[in-house]
């Protein structure tokens, strides 16, 4: 992409392109979406090889692994346990804790851009929806961001009356991370569902209005270090909001907040909303360089 001459929006651009980005002084660079897709890829890669060859490395899946021996539980199958079991053992408590210091640090949500691996197919079914929306042969169809936490609560009750983890059988996440370590299964024909639902019915649903995994780790992420901070080189051309994941959280790049910002001095603001996945897209996109990641504890190190 070339953000400083185009307006690099859904439907201007075509999906490899994102990949690379040009600098002000013609140079290409890897864009944040390159470079989320790679993690993604390599965290994967070492699941596969630590069951294939027994490497040892990264052993199990996202819902609990280990890394070089230390154990890693995911925060909501965490929850999900405590809930069906009303107990919990050592090694989840530690592995848990792990996590969440993790998270607290690099940004609750950054789970679901540079981990979660439904996300690079989420990806590409949300170009394919743009483009069938512009050809209007779908209509695009939005619902309210919230309701993902009444699908929260729903499957947390659901194991403790029933004693199961009840998401687990029709977790996209957990039957994808499953698949590229042990190998595929039936459970796939039910990820392909949904992402036939999210590209021709609703851009991004499963992330944007179900997943739990993803509404607990913003729930950590509201308090994280990590985070995009805006500046006032903004012109408030909203091409970050076209391509943002959740842009809710971008409402701070509207201008009808001008005139209150300059009456308070502000040029800086940090985009605080849970629903941030820090994926960069935001970044990759500005022409002003209105958007930049920055560490708020960085006075601290």
């Amino acid at each position: 992409m070339d953000k400083y001459h185009n307006r690099e929006t859904i439907k201007r651009t075509t999906f490899w392109s994102t990949f690379f980005n040009t600098t002000r002084d013609g140079k290409k660079v890897l864009s944040y979406r390159a470079k989320r897709w790679i993690l993604v890829i390599v965290i994967h890669l070492m699941f596969f090889l630590s069951f294939a060859v027994d490497i040892q490395m990264l052993e199990g899946t996202l819902n609990g692994s280990r890394f070089l021996g230390f154990h890693l539980i995911d925060p909501f199958t965490t929850l999900e346990m405590l809930m069906a079991e009303h107990h919990l053992h050592i090694n989840i408590i530690i592995g848990v804790t792990t996590i969440v210091v993790f998270y607290i640090l690099v940004g609750g949500r950054t789970y679901c851009a540079w981990v979660c691996p439904y996300g690079i197919l989420s990806e590409i079914g949300e170009k394919w929806h743009d483009t069938l929306v512009h050809k209007k042969i779908i209509k695009n169809r939005k619902f309210d961001h919230r309701v993902r936490y009444i699908f929260w609560a729903i499957f947390l009750i659901l194991s403790f009356t029933s004693g199961y983890l009840v998401f687990e059988t029709f977790n996209v996440v957990g039957i994808l991370s499953r698949a590229i370590a042990y190998g595929w299964s039936l459970a796939l024909i039910w990820v392909v569902v949904v992402l036939a639902f999210e590209v021709f019915f609703s851009r991004r649903a499963w992330c944007t209005y179900i997943c739990p995994i993803g509404t607990t780790y913003g729930m950590i992420g509201k308090i994280s270090a990590l985070r995009v901070e805006w500046n006032d080189n903004c012109d408030h051309c909203m091409v970050c909001h076209d391509v943002c994941f959740e842009n809710q959280v971008l409402e701070i790049t509207k201008a009808k907040y001008d005139k209150q910002r300059e009456e308070e001095g502000i040029t800086h603001e940090y985009i605080t909303g849970a629903d941030c996945t820090l994926c960069g897209r935001c970044i990759d996109v500005c022409h002003e360089d209105a958007l930049n990641f920055d560490f708020r504890l960085k006075s601290l190190v």
